[in-house]
C-alpha cells in the first residue's frame, strides 16, 4: 500500500514545480508537489516575468493576482536595457550593452514584468492548492521505481527522517540543476560545463536610490578593480542584489566572502568607500552550460534546471522553465483524461530540448558579450530576446508542418505559421474584448473567417468522432467575433476560405491556407496527428 496516490508527483516547489502543479490543476488533474526545502523562497530571485509567461499564467485564471505583485512601473526598468560602468557613482557615462525587445502591442496582450521569486511563489502556491493540489515542504526524494502502469516515488521527512511512498501516474522533476530525479534516472547532460562562479549579496544601501539617479535599468555591471559585479533591483523594493564573479581556480571560495568582504565590494562597486551597507544575505551559484540528453524518460519528466541550465544572462532560466510546465502539463492531461495518445508525450522532449538547447547557446552569447570577450561572429549569433522569449518555433509530432526550420529565426515572424505561437490580435465580442491569445486553454481550436462554413462543420465532425476536445471560432462581421481591424486572416495567413488549427498551449498546429475538397478526411488525420493517435497523413502550410 501506499501513503498518498495522485495523479501526477511533482518534485520540487519552485515556479516551475507549482506552475506544473498549476496548470494540471486548470485541466482537471490531481497533482502533489514535494519539496526539500522548509518554505518558498525568501530571495527575490528569478525577478523577469517576460510577456509570454505573463501569457501562460493570464491564461490559468491567475494574470490579475502576479500583476497585483508589481511594484510601481517595472516595465521602465526593462526598457533601460543591460549597462557597463566603471562604478555605479559613474552611471551617467554608462555604456548600453544590450537593449533588448521584450513585448510589444502588436505581439502580445502582456508586458514583461518585475517581481521577485519570493512574492510570486506564494501567489502560485496558494493558486496551485485552491485548484485541487497538495504541497509538502521538508520532504526529500530518496527513491524512484516506474512500471508500466505508474511511478513510486520515496520520500524521507527532513525533520523526522520517516518516509513514506507516493504512488502516482507520471512524475515531473522540477528539482533544479541539481536534480535528484535526474541523478536517480542516470540522465546525461552535455554543453560546456561551469564557465564562471558567482556569488548573489542580498543588501540594503539606502544612498544607492541617490547614486543611481533614478536611472531605470535590468542589469547594471560595474568593472572597477577588474572584476565584474552585476547589480540589479528588478523586483521593486529591498533588498538590492550585487553579483561579483569569483575564481576557485585561484583558490577563492564562498566562505572567503564574510560580510565584511562584500561590504567592501558594494563601496568599491557602487564608487562610495563609506556607504552603508547592510548585508542581508549571500548565496553561491555557478553559471553554467548543460541540457539533459533527454526530457522523458518513460513516465518520468524532466523540466527547468533539471532539464536546461544556462548563465542567467537574458533572464531566460525560470521563464523557459515555466514555459516547459505548461508545454507539458496539457499533455499530461489530455493523455490522462482520455482523449489523446501516450504518443503525444514524446512530443515534451522534441519540442522542448531544441527550445532548451537553443536557450542556453543564446545565454553563452549574452555571457561572452557582457563579459567582454565576444568576437564578431559570437556578436552575430546573438537573436532579440523578443524572438527568444515568444518567436521560437516547435517541430514534433504534434504539430503539422511541411518543412524543418531553425527554431530561432530573425526577425521575429508570429505569422500563423505551424509550430509557433498564434498571433495576437485584438477581438470583439459581446463579452467585450478579447485577444486571439485568450481563446486557447482547454481544447483546440479552429479558426476560420465569417465566410467559411465548410471547415468549422468538418472539425466538428472530426473531433466528436475522435472524441478530441475542439470548437470552433468565426471571425469577422457575422462571425462569433470581430476583428475590428480586419486583420485576422492577413496575420493568420489564410485566404477568405482558410482554417487554422491552434492547440491549447495557443501554439498553431496546422494551416490550410485555403478551402480543400476533402476537408473531413485532411481534419481526421490532422487531429490523429497532433493527438498522437497516428502519424501525420496531411501536410501543413
Amino acid at each position: 500500500m501506499y501513503d498518498e496516490d495522485v495523479d501526477v508527483l511533482i518534485v520540487g516547489a519552485g515556479p516551475v514545480g507549482l506552475s506544473t502543479a498549476l496548470f494540471l490543476g486548470r485541466h482537471g488533474i490531481r497533482a502533489a508537489v514535494v519539496e526539500k526545502r522548509a518554505a518558498t523562497s525568501r530571495l527575490p530571485r528569478a525577478p523577469g516575468l517576460q510577456a509570454r509567461t505573463m501569457e501562460l499564467f493570464r491564461a490559468a485564471g491567475i494574470g490579475k493576482e502576479i500583476r497585483a505583485l508589481e511594484i510601481g512601473d517595472s516595465h521602465r526598468f526593462f526598457e533601460g536595457g543591460i549597462l557597463r560602468v566603471n562604478t555605479y557613482a559613474e552611471i551617467a557615462d554608462a555604456v548600453v550593452l544590450e537593449a533588448p525587445s521584450l513585448d510589444g502591442p502588436e505581439i502580445s496582450p502582456e508586458l514583461v514584468m518585475g517581481c521577485g521569486q519570493d512574492r510570486y511563489e506564494v501567489v502560485l502556491t496558494e493558486k496551485a492548492i485552491e485548484y485541487g493540489a497538495s504541497v509538502r515542504f521538508g520532504q526529500r526524494l530518496i527513491g524512484v521505481e516506474q512500471d508500466d502502469e505508474g511511478v513510486t516515488a520515496s520520500m524521507e521527512d527532513v525533520g523526522t527522517g520517516a518516509v513514506r511512498t507516493v504512488r502516482s501516474r507520471y512524475l515531473v522533476g522540477a528539482d533544479g540543476a541539481g536534480s535528484t530525479v535526474r541523478g536517480i534516472l542516470g540522465v546525461r547532460r552535455s554543453g560546456l560545463g561551469t564557465v564562471f562562479n558567482a556569488l548573489s549579496i542580498y543588501f540594503r544601501a539606502p544612498e544607492l536610490e541617490r547614486i543611481l539617479a533614478d536611472r531605470p535599468f535590468i542589469l547594471c555591471y560595474a568593472t572597477v578593480g577588474g572584476t565584474m559585479t552585476g547589480l540589479s533591483r528588478l523586483h521593486g523594493r529591498d533588498p538590492w542584489l550585487a553579483a561579483p564573479v569569483y575564481h576557485p581556480e585561484r583558490g577563492e571560495k564562498p566562505e572567503d566572502f564574510t560580510d565584511e568582504r562584500c561590504v567592501a565590494i558594494v563601496r568599491e562597486a557602487a564608487g562610495r568607500p563609506d556607504m552603508a551597507v547592510e548585508v542581508l544575505d549571500k548565496v553561491p551559484w555557478e553559471g553554467a552550460q548543460l541540457v539533459a540528453e533527454q526530457f522523458r524518460v518513460g513516465r518520468v519528466f524532466l523540466a527547468g534546471d533539471a532539464a536546461h541550465v544556462h548563465p542567467p544572462a537574458g533572464g531566460f532560466g525560470a521563464n523557459t522553465g515555466i514555459h516547459d510546465a505548461h508545454n507539458l502539463a496539457w499533455k499530461l492531461a489530455a493523455v490522462m483524461r482520455g482523449w489523446a495518445g501516450t504518443d503525444l508525450l514524446d512530443s515534451y522532449h522534441g519540442e522542448r530540448h531544441a527550445v532548451g538547447t537553443a536557450m542556453a547557446e543564446q545565454a553563452m552569447v549574452r555571457n561572452r558579450i557582457r563579459h567582454g570577450y565576444a568576437d564578431e561572429d559570437t556578436r552575430r549569433q546573438m537573436v532579440d530576446d523578443i524572438i527568444i522569449t515568444l518567436g521560437y518555433r516547435y517541430r514534433s509530432g504534434a504539430v503539422v508542418a511541411a518543412d524543418s526550420p531553425p527554431v530561432l529565426t530573425s526577425p521575429l515572424t508570429l505569422t500563423g505559421e505551424p509550430g509557433t505561437r498564434a498571433p495576437h490580435v485584438w477581438l470583439s465580442s459581446p463579452a467585450g474584448r478579447q485577444s486571439t491569445i485568450d481563446l486557447f486553454w482547454s481544447s483546440f481550436v479552429l479558426l476560420t473567417t465569417a465566410e467559411d462554413t465548410v471547415w468549422a462543420a468538418a472539425a466538428e465532425r472530426a473531433a466528436a468522432a475522435a472524441g478530441v476536445p475542439l470548437r470552433t471560432v468565426r471571425v469577422g462581421p457575422g462571425g462569433d467575433v470581430v476583428d475590428p481591424d480586419r486583420d485576422f486572416a492577413a496575420r493568420y495567413g489564410i485566404g477568405s476560405h482558410g482554417a487554422v488549427l491552434v492547440r491549447p498551449d495557443a501554439f498553431v498546429a496546422w494551416r490550410a491556407a485555403d478551402g480543400s475538397g476533402e476537408p473531413d478526411r485532411v481534419l481526421a488525420a490532422v487531429l490523429a496527428a497532433v493527438t498522437g493517435a497516428a502519424a501525420p497523413a496531411v501536410a501543413g502550410s
